[in-house]
C-alpha cells in the first residue's frame, strides 16, 4: 500500500480512557508510513460527524469491536458502506469481533496492516430495521432475573414479613422456561414454537449465505442441533431478544436478517 495513502485516524474515546499507550503507539506508526489527520470525537454523534466529513481519506478506527460496529453502522445507513474501505486498530474494550474477522491484536501489528495490508470484500447480515451484523447473531437461552441484594434491612423484612404471613404457601420463583420461536431460513421453517429451543445462532458465511443453527431443547439423550444455509433468516415469537455481534436488540416479535454479499470492506494483512 502506498505511504501517499491519507488516512483519517478517528480514536474512540474508550480507547483513549483505557490504554493511551496502545493510542499513542497506533498514532506513530501510521503517521510514520501515511499522511494522517487524527480524529478525537467525544461521543457517537461526533464519531458519526467525523466519518461524515472524511473526503477523500482512508477512516482508521483505534477502538474495540463498539467502534467497529458504530463506524460500519454510521456508512451503512449514509449508504456509503460500499464505496468506503474500513480499517480497525483494536484497542480499549472487547476485540473478540475484530480477530475473528482476521485483525492483528497488537497495536503496532495491526496498524501495519492498515498501511501494507490488503482489502478484503466481507458478507454483511442487514435486519428489516436497517441494524448490521458484521460477524454473528444469537439468540441465548432466557436468564432468571437477579436475585434482590440480600443487605441487612431487607433480611429484616424478609423475617417480619415470614412471620406475619407464615400461615400463607409461598410463593416460588421460578426461571423463564425455554424460548419458543419459529425459525424459517429462505422461507423453509427450521423449527416451529411447538418446539422449544435452548438457543440459536446465525452467522456470516460465504458466497452471500449465512449458517443457521437451531438447537431444540434436549430431553435425555442430547438434541441434534438443526443447521442450514441461507440467504435470509426469518425468526419470531413472543417477545425474543437478540444478541447483534456485541449489541443487545429488542425485544421484538419478528425480525428478519437478509445477507449482503461483499457488502464492506476491511483491511487485513497480506
Amino acid at each position: 500500500m502506498a505511504t501517499s495513502d491519507q488516512l483519517l485516524v478517528v480514536i474512540d474515546p474508550l480507547a483513549r480512557r483505557t490504554d493511551g499507550e496502545s493510542v499513542r503507539i497506533a498514532k506513530d506508526v501510521l503517521g510514520a508510513g501515511a499522511s494522517t489527520k487524527v480524529c478525537l470525537p467525544d461521543g457517537p454523534e461526533e464519531f458519526a460527524r467525523a466519518l461524515s466529513r472524511r473526503g477523500s481519506r482512508r477512516p482508521v478506527v483505534v477502538g474495540d469491536d463498539h467502534a467497529l460496529l458504530r463506524a460500519v453502522s454510521v456508512l451503512h445507513r449514509r449508504r456509503e458502506l460500499a464505496g468506503c474501505t474500513l480499517s480497525l486498530v483494536p484497542v480499549g474494550g472487547t476485540v473478540s469481533l475484530a480477530r475473528s474477522l482476521g485483525v492483528p491484536s497488537g497495536a503496532v501489528a495491526a496498524a501495519r496492516a492498515v498501511l501494507d495490508g490488503a482489502v478484503r470484500q466481507l458478507d454483511l447480515l442487514v435486519d428489516d430495521s436497517d441494524g448490521v451484523v458484521l460477524g454473528a447473531l444469537r439468540i441465548p437461552p432466557p436468564t432468571p432475573p437477579p436475585a434482590p441484594p440480600e443487605d441487612s434491612g431487607f433480611l429484616r423484612t424478609c423475617q417480619s414479613l415470614v412471620r406475619n404471613l407464615a400461615a400463607r404457601p409461598p410463593r416460588v420463583s421460578q426461571a423463564p422456561g425455554p424460548s419458543r420461536l419459529r425459525v424459517e431460513a429462505d422461507g423453509v421453517t427450521l423449527v416451529d414454537l411447538d418446539q422449544p429451543v435452548d438457543a440459536v445462532s446465525v452467522t456470516t458465511g460465504c458466497d452471500g449465505k449465512a449458517e443457521v443453527e437451531v438447537r431444540p431443547v434436549s430431553v435425555g439423550a442430547e438434541a441434534t442441533p438443526l443447521r442450514a444455509v441461507a440467504q435470509s433468516v426469518t425468526i419470531s415469537g413472543a417477545h425474543f431478544r437478540y444478541h447483534a455481534d456485541e449489541v443487545v436488540g429488542g425485544p421484538v416479535r419478528t425480525r428478519t436478517w437478509r445477507v449482503r454479499q461483499e457488502a464492506w470492506g476491511l483491511t487485513l494483512p497480506g
